[in-house]
């Protein structure tokens, strides 16, 4: 399998295993900056992920592919003992990670936003056509048409409307095909439902969501996951408020130090 590009990578201390950051649909490794400064003095390294950034003419592939694709990517950089850390599609990845991928050097899972999976077929299959008919639109209509919609869901409905614009702006770089197609391959609804093996999963692991961020708060206490609320954020809370944002990840973090 083919590496997935490096989008920014610093040094830090051999002490402490690598943080690795996995960005969500649309983004790219550059989705972390404002969240890396915090982490000084940790090795790091933020990925694209296939479709996207530097990695968009890398085809999109299950759940299982991209958790070796990762840990691939990984040896190739010559990293050793790391922690995954993942936003929405990218905390998706992550968990699917931690609970199949089998990657010895894996010693932590943290991820934001990320849907553990659903348990009924039915919403499997609900999903799935939901997300085939927005990969339509991805792939044929213009960037910035679909983009002006995709952030009027109510996931995003903390986004003010100078916060909306500046997104769809950051986002329009993007080739809608290769989101589409990525978008299918990791669609909720592909997605295995991971709630009972993450609650046997012996990695430390943590759950941080926005304050403003209903669904997803929601999910996680009705799942009984170990979660964490960023203040004065809503999905996106890395971006939202990465200071707030970084200091709960830090706590959680204190065990490696």
């Amino acid at each position: 399998m083919t590496p997935w590009a490096v989008r920014h990578r610093q040094p830090g201390s051999r002490r402490r295993p690598c943080l690795v950051w996995l960005h969500g649909l649309l983004g790219s490794g550059d989705d972390w900056l404002p969240v890396l400064p915090y982490f000084a003095g940790w090795p790091q390294v933020t990925l694209d992920l296939p479709g996207h950034g530097d990695s968009a003419a890398l085809p999109p592939q299950p759940f299982a592919a991209l958790s070796t694709a990762l840990s691939q990517t990984l040896r190739a950089l010559d990293i050793g003992e790391y922690i995954a850390i993942g936003y929405s599609l990218g905390g998706r990845i992550a968990l699917y990670h931690a609970c199949h991928g089998q990657d010895p050097f894996l010693r932590g899972v943290f991820v934001e936003g990320a849907h553990p999976g659903l348990t009924e077929a039915t919403a499997r299959r609900q999903r799935l056509r939901h997300d085939t008919a927005w990969a339509r639109r991805f792939a044929g209509e213009p960037l910035t048409t679909v983009l002006a919609d995709w952030y009027r869901q109510p996931v995003f409905s903390d986004l003010t409307p100078s916060q909306r614009a500046e997104v769809i702006r950051l986002r329009a770089g993007n080739r809608g095909a290769s989101v589409a197609a990525m978008l299918i391959a990791g669609s909720l609804g592909r997605q295995p439902d991971l709630l009972a093996p993450l609650r046997r999963l012996l990695l430390p692991f943590g759950y941080l969501c926005g304050a403003q961020d209903a669904k997803f708060s929601a999910l996680a206490e009705q799942a009984g996951l170990p979660w964490w609320p960023v203040a004065a954020a809503g999905h996106n809370a890395h971006r939202g408020n990465p200071r707030a944002f970084a200091e709960r990840l830090h706590s959680l973090l204190a065990p490696f130090e």
